[in-house]
């Protein structure tokens, strides 16, 4: 089963905004792909570990009842997260795509 694991950084001080629209997003692609399963984490830096005052998220996807996270469904994510999440972005949203090691 592949599933997506995407990391990137934010300003801390836009996290509220970012957070309502990362939601919103992933309500989205919930309704067109119902069994979908959508995460959203957030590192735990604490005032003194992050001198930047950035925050790192991460997105997880799964889809468990079709074998996993097709290219189209991955494809979808990335559109999706372009028009949702693009200016609170900082650098590159990087992609990882996982198996289980054991079925």
């Amino acid at each position: 089963m592949r599933e997506l694991f995407i990391y990137y950084r934010i300003e801390a001080s836009g996290a509220a905004i970012a957070l309502a629209a990362a939601r919103a997003m992933q309500d989205r692609l919930r309704e067109r792909h119902p069994t979908l399963a959508a995460r959203l984490l957030r590192r735990p830096d604490g005032p003194g570990d992050n001198p930047t005052d950035q925050q790192t998220w991460m997105e997880t996807y799964s889809f468990p009842e079709s074998g996993g996270v097709s290219c189209e469904l991955q494809a979808d994510i990335e559109a999706a997260a372009d028009a949702a999440l693009k200016p609170f972005i900082i650098g590159t949203r990087h992609i990882e795509i996982f198996v289980p090691c054991v079925s």
